[in-house]
C-alpha cells in the first residue's frame, strides 16, 4: 500500500523486456497522483524466474507484472494464486505481501474487456457469436473476460486443435471449437472477431483469415499494439468495421494492479494513450 515518506518501487519482469512500454504507462500514473516512486524494466533470464521474484520483498517492491516468456513458470513460484489465474493458466500480476509471501493474480482479461468498453461503450459480448482466433495465453485471457462478461457462444479456431480443445476445458462455459481450416467460415453471422495470435505483429505475417463472410456490424478488434493497425484491422477499417487495437488491454490492466500494489486506482486518459501510441510509432 501507498505510504507517505516512503519511495514505492513496481516492475515488469520479462525477456527481452527493454522493448516494454510498460514503465511509460506506469512512471505517467506516478507523476499523476503524486507518488514517489518508479516502475522498471527487469530483464530476467529463463529459468530464473523465481529467485527474481524472491528478490522483490528484501528489496522493496509492491509487485510487479510478469510478462513473456515468465507467465508460466512464475505460477509455480508463487505461494498463492486466485482462481482467476488457475483458469486462465499464468498470472500477469504479482503482489509482494508485508510478511513477504507472494500472491499471483491475470489481469489481462480485465484489460480486454476495458479496452472495448472504453472503445466501443456499447459493445456487449452477448450481443452475438465471437470469433476468437488462436488459443494461446492470451486467447485464455480474452476467453475467460468474454464468457465472464456473459457471451453465449465463443467460436474458438487454432492452428492446433489439441490447444484450442484444452483451453475450452479449462476455462468452460460455451466454447465451440473449430478446425483451423474452417476459421473463414467461423465468422459468419459474427458479432465480434478477436485475434490473439501474434499474426500481423511486426515482423510477422498477416494473419491468413477472410472477413467476407462478417456482418457489417461486426467489431474487429486485435490484441496486437505493434503495429497499432494490424493488416486484419486495415482490412476490417476498409469493409466499414469498427476496430480496435491491443494497445488498450496493456493500458486497462495496469489500474486493478495499482489497487493491489498502492492501494490507488489511476486514471486511464486521453494524454496517457497518445503518449503510448506515440512512442509505438517511434519505433
Amino acid at each position: 500500500m501507498a505510504e507517505p515518506g516512503k519511495f514505492h518501487l513496481a516492475a515488469v519482469l520479462g525477456w527481452p523486456v527493454m522493448h516494454s512500454r510498460s514503465p511509460l504507462m506506469h512512471n505517467y500514473w506516478f507523476d499523476q497522483q503524486g507518488l514517489d516512486g518508479r516502475y522498471l524494466p527487469l530483464a530476467i533470464e529463463p529459468g530464473k524466474i523465481e529467485p527474481a521474484l524472491r528478490a522483490l520483498h528484501p528489496l522493496g517492491f509492491a509487485g510487479c507484472n510478469v510478462t513473456i516468456p515468465h507467465k508460466l513458470e512464475a505460477m509455480a513460484a508463487l505461494d498463492d494464486v486466485d482462481d482467476v489465474a488457475r483458469k486462465i493458466g499464468a498470472v500477469s500480476c504479482v503482489v509482494v505481501n508485508e510478511d513477504g509471501s507472494l500472491f499471483g493474480t491475470n489481469n489481462d482479461w480485465l484489460g480486454f474487456l476495458g479496452n472495448l468498453k472504453q472503445a466501443l461503450p456499447d459493445w456487449r459480448a452477448d450481443a452475438g457469436p465471437v470469433a476468437v482466433i488462436g488459443a494461446g495465453g492470451g486467447s485464455r485471457a480474452v476467453c475467460y473476460g468474454l464468457i465472464s462478461e456473459g457471451a453465449t457462444e465463443v467460436r474458438l479456431v487454432n492452428r492446433t486443435r489439441e490447444h484450442a480443445d484444452c483451453l475450452a476445458t479449462d476455462i468452460c462455459g460455451p466454447i465451440a471449437v473449430s478446425p483451423w481450416e474452417d476459421r473463414h467460415d467461423a465468422l459468419e453471422g459474427a458479432a465480434t472477431v478477436v485475434n490473439t495470435t501474434n499474426q500481423g505483429m511486426v515482423g510477422e505475417p498477416a494473419l491468413d483469415l477472410r472477413l467476407d463472410a462478417l456482418p457489417a456490424s461486426a467489431v474487429v478488434t486485435d490484441i496486437i499494439y505493434t503495429p497499432l493497425e494490424t493488416p486484419l484491422l486495415a482490412q476490417a477499417r476498409e469493409r466499414g468495421h469498427a476496430t480496435v487495437n491491443g494497445l488498450g488491454m496493456l493500458i486497462h490492466q495496469g489500474p486493478p494492479a495499482w489497487k493491489r500494489w498502492f492501494g490507488i486506482v489511476p486514471t486511464v486518459t486521453a494524454e496517457l494513450r497518445r503518449l503510448m501510441e506515440e512512442s509505438i510509432d517511434g519505433i
